[in-house]
């Protein structure tokens, strides 16, 4: 379980499990902010209180939501396109490149459930129009997963906005199955609505929302166009090596653009052509296509407006994590095409007309893209032995703390989480920034302002820093790290 590496993000969601398996806190939040809810240190708890603080017992859970994700997108593509190209696109998603692997399987929050959660809205709504009998409490059903969603993380917005649109114009809702899905929407929704009541006007969901929205450098538009679309794009989609793009990858990124713009395009003619009502399969088709299709193009559009995809277009992609969603809309085009061509070629047809042939050119793009994914991939399993030794040099520094008998240490924000969540609290790190003052420790009781020891990363700026205060201290040196006495600031 070293790959992907575990990280102080993911121990944050870990203590919050641990938590809560103690009965000590029931958190709405991610710890230390007012957004991104807890719905995975929900699902770690039990196994967490039951075998102890592990990285194991965080991601098993988020190893069945993808396993989830991928049998929801298979029922969902082949219900709103081809049985084809639901194999092709869960074969695709099954590919793990290092974006892919790190947002679905960290369990740091809003990324492994929020496919499976959207995924699983998306085809209850496909659902919900085409069956002829639509009990009240599937649409409670309904909208207790959009509440969910809601108070999870609010990057998904475009596809719940387009599902909820889907639905209402679909002439379905009775006021007894309205009432139920607004019913199940609060219910969904509770935690979010109690914090925000709770935290005022200038700390709930919605102003944090706005504000990190508009947190960052006054990126020139061009700027966030390159990081965005061009580098974050492929990033986020899982067309590139760990945390760099190779030229060639990079233009995935226009061309996934085009895609996505000829599949909505696609998409509302084929509703304006059609007749009947919204609930008719065909027509809940091509409504949920254009839900795919448009929202991932909305989804990219805020990405690129934000400075984030200007100021750290690498770590921002994640952002775009939720495009995978999108990928079988953006296949669509070229998949309809291959098949058309293969349709019209005449069985008596020469053997150099063949129909596997004639959609050969079609075909070509999605055989680049697997191919580029599946390198990506390769390019992760040779990254398997780094990752391990990381792991091996955190389980050597918990050893180390734990035989000299600390209890309280200082570290930086990447290294002191993981040892508090690691130890079960055993020793508690306090953050410190690269001066020595307090830093960004998201669960306030962690701190007190003296240590028995500080710990940090070789070379770093807080070793330095404690190095240019301790003239003449021999630093004990364990697993790239050097263990300082601690005597307060």
């Amino acid at each position: 379980m070293g790959t992907p590496p575990h990280n102080s993000d993911e121990a944050t969601m870990g203590l919050a499990a641990l938590h809560i398996g103690q009965g000590r806190e029931l958190p709405v939040y991610f710890y230390g902010q007012h957004y991104m809810g807890t719905v995975e240190a929900y699902l770690a708890a039990p196994l967490v209180a039951a075998f102890g603080p592990s990285v194991y017992a965080l991601r098993a859970p988020t190893v069945l939501l993808y396993a989830a994700f991928l049998a929801l997108m298979f029922v969902l593509v082949r219900r709103l396109f081809s049985p084809g190209l639901a194999v092709l696109t869960v074969g695709l998603l099954a590919l793990g490149s290092d974006r892919v692997v790190k947002n679905q399987l960290i369990a740091g929050g809003g990324y492994p459930e929020t496919g499976p959660m959207v995924a699983g809205l998306l085809l209850l709504t496909y659902l919900l129009l085409v069956r002829p009998v639509r009990p009240w409490y599937a649409f409670t059903g309904w909208g207790l997963l959009l509440g969910l969603v809601a108070w999870n993380h609010w990057l998904p917005a475009p596809f719940l906005l387009g599902a909820l649109i889907v639905l209402c114009t679909a002439r379905i809702l009775t006021a007894r199955t309205a009432s139920a899905a607004l019913g199940g929407f609060l219910v969904g929704v509770l935690p979010l609505l109690v914090d925000n009541i709770r935290a005022g006007a200038a700390d709930n969901s919605v102003a944090v929302f706005l504000s990190l929205n508009g947190a960052g450098t006054d990126a020139a538009l061009w700027d966030r166009i390159v990081g965005g679309a061009w580098l974050g794009l492929p990033l986020g989609m899982g067309l590139c090596a760990p945390s760099r793009c190779a030229g060639w990858s990079l233009w995935w990124g226009p061309v996934v653009v085009v895609l996505l713009v000829v599949a909505t395009v696609q998409s509302i003619r084929s509703i304006r052509r059609r007749a009947g009502t919204a609930a008719a399969p065909g027509a809940a088709r091509h409504r949920l296509r254009l839900v795919l299709a448009g929202a991932g193009l909305l989804s990219l559009l805020s990405y690129v407006r934000s400075p984030a995809a200007a100021d750290t277009p690498v770590e921002s992609a994640r952002y775009l994590s939720i495009l995978a969603l999108s990928l079988p809309a953006a296949l669509w085009p070229l998949w309809r095409v291959a098949r058309t061509r293969a349709a019209n070629v005449p069985v008596d047809a020469p053997a150099g007309r063949r129909p596997f042939r004639a959609a050969v050119p079609a075909m070509l793009p999605i055989v680049a893209l697997a191919a580029t994914m599946l390198a990506a991939t390769v390019s992760v399993v040779g990254r398997v032995p780094e990752y391990s030794a990381l792991r091996d040099r955190q389980e050597h520094l918990l050893a180390a703390l734990d035989d000299a008998g600390l209890t309280y240490v200082h570290g930086d924000y990447w290294t002191c989480n993981w040892i508090t969540y690691l130890s079960g609290e055993r020793t508690v790190c306090g953050v410190v920034d690269d001066r020595l003052g307090r830093g960004l420790n998201r669960y306030p009781a962690h701190w007190r302002p003296e240590a028995q020891a500080r710990v940090a990363v070789i070379g770093s700026p807080l070793d330095a820093e404690l190095a240019r205060r301790s003239p003449g201290v021999v630093p004990q040196v364990v697993a790239g790290h050097h263990i300082y006495p601690g005597t307060g600031r």
